[in-house]
């Protein structure tokens, strides 16, 4: 899953950067609202963690714009502003959800993963692909009961995978949403990742769940292609 933060506090910004990688999110971070509306611009994201008071554009401003121009994707405000009436103005907003400052660090993982998992339909912290189960709060991973142990991107490839079961996810779709900006690898990166979890997934296995489908890119399902 690919993160915004958008945090005027730099040594905020930098921790919740540093804890949701360690967690396995892909994040881009800025400091002001206007670099936020243009990152937003460039790229597709799971889910946006704004600060209300911000320079440039502040966060009810940034969220404004997004939800104009169609833009759907789940935004959480991180604010001091801790007064009814300042969540509800949020809220009303388009926000969907309020954390205030100073926040626990586990309950803001939390929240994050209940607002992507309702980005893609899901209704809780099990993922499920024929055999294959994920917990995204725990982070175990098993096929038929067998532990599967996987790097940090790999996890987030087939979270990313899993959430979007039986759909064809190009390469660009896929690195977009499991890579930031500061990935300089190769561009079979996406190609190299697969073939890492197929080893993992379905080496050995009757039934392969990741499928390539040609000249689209690669989908997670629980039946063989015919």
């Amino acid at each position: 899953m690919r993160i915004l933060i958008a945090e005027d506090e730099r040594d905020l910004n930098e921790l919740i950067r540093r804890k949701l990688t360690a967690e396995g999110y892909s994040v881009d971070a800025c400091f002001d609202g206007q670099e936020a509306l243009a990152y937003l611009d460039a790229a597709e994201y799971d889910g946006v963690i704004l600060d209300i008071m911000m320079p440039g554009a502040d966060g009810l401003e940034v969220l404004r714009q997004m939800r104009q121009r169609g833009d759907r994707t789940p935004v959480m405000f991180l604010t001091a502003r801790d007064s009814i009436d300042d969540r509800v103005k949020g809220l009303d907003a388009g926000a969907t959800d309020y954390l205030i400052k100073p926040f626990s660090f586990k309950e803001l993982m939390a929240r994050i993963r209940v607002m992507t998992r309702e980005k893609y339909g899901e209704s809780s912290n099990l993922l499920q692909v024929a055999d294959l189960s994920m917990d995204t709060a725990s982070g175990e991973v098993k096929r038929a009961g067998r532990s599967i142990e996987l790097s940090s991107k790999e996890y987030s490839m087939l979270k990313y995978l899993m959430m979007n079961k039986g759909v064809v996810l190009s390469r660009e779709r896929i690195e977009n949403h499991v890579w930031n900006y500061d990935y300089e690898g190769g561009t079979n990166v996406v190609d190299v990742y697969i073939r890492y979890l197929r080893r993992k997934i379905d080496e050995g296995e009757e039934v392969k769940l990741i499928q390539t489908v040609r000249g689209r890119g690669y989908v997670i399902r629980g039946e063989e292609s015919r």
